[in-house]
């Protein structure tokens, strides 16, 4: 039976730590890491800096690289790169293990992250990768899909159910809306841009695991 697990970790034991130092201020969010030919190309949002400084603190960082600048909105700006090959780091123990990750958000002084493992066994190996590699994490949160009627059967991570039901509840879904994202976003203490995010990301899985039944790139 599939884990899921919510860890904290220090920036140096995730990604971009020196780029996070540099910006305090700044918070990063994962939405989707891509694997091909055993290279972690990670797509995230960064906010609440300027996509000029971000991209200059981030040119000098080690842990990542060839940083593209996808799309910039008033809010957040839209990046691609790719994670260095960097043993003493979680990501090098996500990649071993074949853990996923679902969610990553950091910040100046930590990393939350929500993985996959396919097992208890993935899970041990990972834990066991990590203290042969003195990888620095603290598990929040440890548990199992006991039951068919959870947001996780639909494709969502616990943040995206989060989300869409605090959105559901006060009404924002009612025409006319009942409450705008920035009173929901207050409400969850998360930023608009977050908000909005975790909810289209929610929506993508929804669709995906109810409406379809072939991706729209499938054959």
């Amino acid at each position: 039976m599939s884990l899921f697990a919510e860890l904290e970790l220090p920036p140096e034991a995730f990604a971009l730590a020196d780029t996070l130092a540099a910006l305090p201020d700044a918070a990063i969010e994962v939405e989707r890491v891509v694997a091909a030919e055993d290279i972690l190309t990670p797509y995230f949002w960064v906010a609440n800096v300027s996509a000029e400084a971000f991209e200059a603190a981030a040119g000098d960082d080690p842990s990542i690289r060839d940083v593209r600048r996808l799309d910039t909105f008033e809010e957040a700006t839209l990046y691609r790169a790719e994670w260095t090959e960097t043993i003493e780091s979680a990501v090098a123990a996500f990649t071993r293990v074949g853990a996923v990750i679902l969610d990553a958000v950091g910040q100046h002084d930590r990393w939350e992250v929500q993985l996959r493992f396919d097992d208890r066994d993935q899970l041990v190996e990972f834990q066991t990768y990590c203290a042969d590699n003195d990888v620095d994490f603290r598990i929040k949160r440890l548990y199992e899909v006991a039951s068919a009627h959870t947001g996780r059967q639909y494709g969502l991570t616990e943040k995206q159910h989060e989300a869409l039901v605090a959105a559901w509840e006060a009404g924002f879904f009612e025409s006319p809306a009942e409450a705008t994202l920035s009173e929901i976003a207050a409400d969850l203490d998360i930023s608009q841009q977050a908000l909005s995010q975790r909810m289209r990301k929610g929506y993508d899985g929804l669709i995906a695991s109810t409406l379809v039944t072939e991706h729209p790139g499938d054959e």
